[in-house]
């Protein structure tokens, strides 16, 4: 999916704004906007990381505004390695900027599901070669790497609105062949992608809960909690209604 051309305008905005922002100024607004009872929470949604501010989503993405679109910038703080700092640099980075050799870079690097998501959500989704990365992630063994594919798929599902429906179909069968993972950031992340596929369209749809059943008679505890979960909203009469309102 190609990132849409932006005017002159708007770019010349983004570089002002971006231009008194440095890696010292950020991270020292970062330990400024830390919260202790933030990062008391983290460990409970099961983001456990060892260099943290405790700083929540929505400041994040308030001072993401303030600061615009900055690829260059981007890339210093997720080299801080400090967890904030690269949930910043995932919203200020530049989709049509980014390579597969950052991608790959970054994704070794992912130690949480936070920083797998919003990666994928706010930067991954909008490049080129995310399909690419979608393929080739899927069949690693690292956790949260195996995650990012699962993770930008799901993304993709609705924010990719030229790919056709036998792209998504085909992703269906590399669901199928990873629905045995037991690991919960990735058992969690096969099901999120196969729930949104199965939302895209009626025929994927159908599609999806075609794929659900076949998953179902795996002999794993995993493809059954995944399946049984997916066909529960797949099937269900509100996403029935909506699929055909949008087909009418």
């Amino acid at each position: 999916m190609k990132a849409r051309p932006q005017s002159s305008s708007t770019l010349k905005r983004r570089s002002k704004a971006a231009k008194h922002w440095s890696r010292a100024s950020v991270l020292r607004e970062l330990k400024r906007l830390a919260s202790p009872k933030v990062r008391a929470k983290m460990a409970y949604f099961g983001v456990k990381v060892p260099k943290a501010y405790g700083i929540s989503q929505p400041v994040l993405h308030a001072l993401a505004r303030r600061i615009g679109k900055n690829h260059e910038l981007a890339e210093q703080l997720w080299s801080s390695g400090i967890h904030e700092a690269r949930i910043l640099a995932t919203l200020i980075g530049e989709p049509d900027k980014v390579t597969s050799s950052q991608m790959e870079h970054w994704a070794r690097e992912f130690d949480s599901w936070d920083i797998v998501d919003a990666a994928c959500c706010y930067l991954y989704a909008g490049t080129s070669a995310a399909w690419r990365q979608v393929e080739a992630w899927s069949s690693r063994q690292e956790e949260f790497v195996k995650r990012a594919a699962f993770s930008l798929a799901a993304y993709l599902s609705y924010k990719d609105k030229q790919a056709p429906d036998a792209r998504f179909e085909q992703f269906l069968r590399v669901i199928e062949r990873e629905a045995h993972d037991e690991r919960n950031f990735v058992r969690k992340a096969v099901n999120w992608a196969l729930r949104n596929i199965g939302k895209r369209s009626l025929r994927l749809n159908r599609s999806a809960i075609r794929a659900a059943e076949r998953i179902r008679r795996q002999e794993s505890r995993s493809a059954r909690w995944i399946a049984a979960d997916a066909l529960r909203e797949l099937r269900s009469e509100a996403v029935q209604q909506r699929l055909r309102r949008k087909a009418a």
